[in-house]
């Protein structure tokens, strides 16, 4: 090996299966900090390439690997996943307790079926222990989680 170069990364077992990054596998402890009441946030990329960062509450159901965001049609965040084009916008979600954090990264997609609107808002009445007030312009941005990260 040259002095300076980096060892051959080893090539992947063919026996072990690769994990299917569209279903992680967080652990219980992950999943419970993602069913506490916490304030989180949402970055979407601006047109400019920028991070658009806003506090949000945010449902996690990593059976469907989704995650749910309710939002006025016509905020800043719903503007930018709808700019980046038809198959959404690369977005992160994340909360933090202390020492404990969790970000959920995924493709976003602005949903306005009153079905996807009516889920969306059952899973935050249950989570955030309140019904969301009404909003005729209210739409859901689901986030199809790809990666998850944190301590929980």
């Amino acid at each position: 090996m040259e002095p300076g170069s980096l060892p051959a990364r080893p090539a992947p077992d063919p026996a072990r299966p690769a994990p299917d990054p569209a279903r992680p596998a967080p652990d219980p402890a992950y999943l419970a900090f993602w069913r506490e009441r916490h304030l989180c946030t949402l970055t979407t990329p601006r047109p400019d390439g920028g991070p658009h960062v806003v506090p949000v509450g945010v449902t996690y159901d990593p059976e469907s690997g989704l995650a749910r965001v309710i939002a006025d049609g016509g905020s800043k965040k719903v503007r930018n996943i709808l700019a980046a084009g038809p198959d959404g916008a690369l977005v992160a979600v994340c909360q933090v307790d202390g020492p404990r954090w969790a970000t959920l990264e995924g493709r976003a997609r602005v949903r306005t079926e009153p079905d996807r609107i009516a889920e969306a808002e059952r899973r935050y009445a249950e989570r955030y222990g309140r019904q969301p007030r009404v909003n005729p312009t209210r739409v859901a941005v689901e986030i199809e989680v790809t990666r998850t990260l944190g301590r929980g």
